[in-house]
């Protein structure tokens, strides 16, 4: 188990702030731009490596990456990693299934959201080929339950370092844990807040009340994901671990859109994503045990 024993470092935590918002709003600005002139396939690229900021916020800030874990531990560490790797698929499951419990309108395996994001011609193309939407998105969660955590765990390393491995930490240290759990879920959440405005970001820009909305119910979500990874991180030692439940959710988060209709309003503030309040609630409600339980624990 890791044991927090950070001292809270104020030069450090504003040299780490101002670098890693400045470098990744800067950097968010020029992804709204290529979306604005059609260049998807370069602001994904760009979003891609902006992952990569917190990392280099704690370079800049003049802070030692080593400690925070870097050598696989594995022995003894099997529920942990389990928990890691296949938690969120059950959550965003979970979460899914009362989404459409409320919304079963909403439910589409027609092929409606692979139209409108990639055309037609590649539904039909795909139905040339004797493959059956259905079947695609089975294909979909197979490769996002196995080997999709692993690989996109290796993007989200860049966040977990800056969040999980220095600012949570030293949050925890200046605040006690429950208040720098929150403080550090709001940040984080404000960090992606550029480009919700200017690309709609998330969840689109068809809701009541864009962007602010959607800007604080994504902190919600932040909030409740970033006390999960902080608990697995305390509770492995090791970077990696709250890094693959990071990847894990980025890989399976989608695919419950993919089962969805397309222009669903503000419905989309709800779900079907893990980023709605209603299919949400299965990491609202973990996550709030464990803050609720950190209160037994000395601050």
């Amino acid at each position: 188990m890791l044991v927090n024993n950070t001292v809270f470092d104020k030069k450090a935590i504003i040299k780490y702030l101002i670098s890693t918002f400045l470098i990744a709003w800067i950097l968010q600005i020029v992804v709204a731009v290529f979306n604005w002139n059609g260049l998807a396939l370069v602001s994904q690229l760009i979003t891609a490596l902006m992952m990569f900021t917190p990392l280099l916020g704690v370079i800049l800030s003049g802070q030692s990456l080593s400690g925070m874990g870097w050598k696989p531990l594995l022995k003894g560490k099997a529920k942990i990693l389990l928990i890691a790797w296949f938690l969120p698929a059950v959550l965003t499951a979970v979460g899914a299934v009362l989404y459409f419990i409320v919304f079963p309108s909403h439910f589409d395996l027609s092929g409606e959201y692979l139209a409108a994001t990639a055309g037609n011609e590649v539904l039909e193309q795909m139905e040339e080929q004797g493959l059956t939407y259905p079947l695609l998105i089975l294909a979909s969660v197979v490769s996002c339950v196995t080997y999709g955590p692993l690989f996109n765990m290796f993007m989200a390393m860049g966040e977990e370092v800056g969040w999980r491995g220095f600012l949570y930490p030293q949050l925890k240290a200046k605040f006690g844990k429950r208040k720098g759990l929150i403080f550090g879920g709001v940040i984080w959440g404000i960090w992606h807040w550029p480009l919700m405005w200017l690309i709609g970001y998330e969840y689109g820009k068809d809701y009541v009340g864009f962007p602010v909305v959607g800007m604080l119910i994504f902190c919600v979500f932040t909030i409740a994901t970033g006390i999960l990874c902080d608990w697995l991180y305390e509770k492995s030692g090791c970077i990696w671990i709250p890094s693959l439940f990071h990847g894990a959710i980025n890989a399976i988060a989608g695919i419950t859109l993919a089962l969805c209709i397309t222009n669903t309003g503000s419905a989309i503030l709800l779900g079907p994503a893990p980023i709605g309040i209603i299919a949400g609630l299965p990491n609202i409600v973990i996550a709030a045990i464990l803050f609720f339980k950190s209160g037994k624990q000395k601050e």
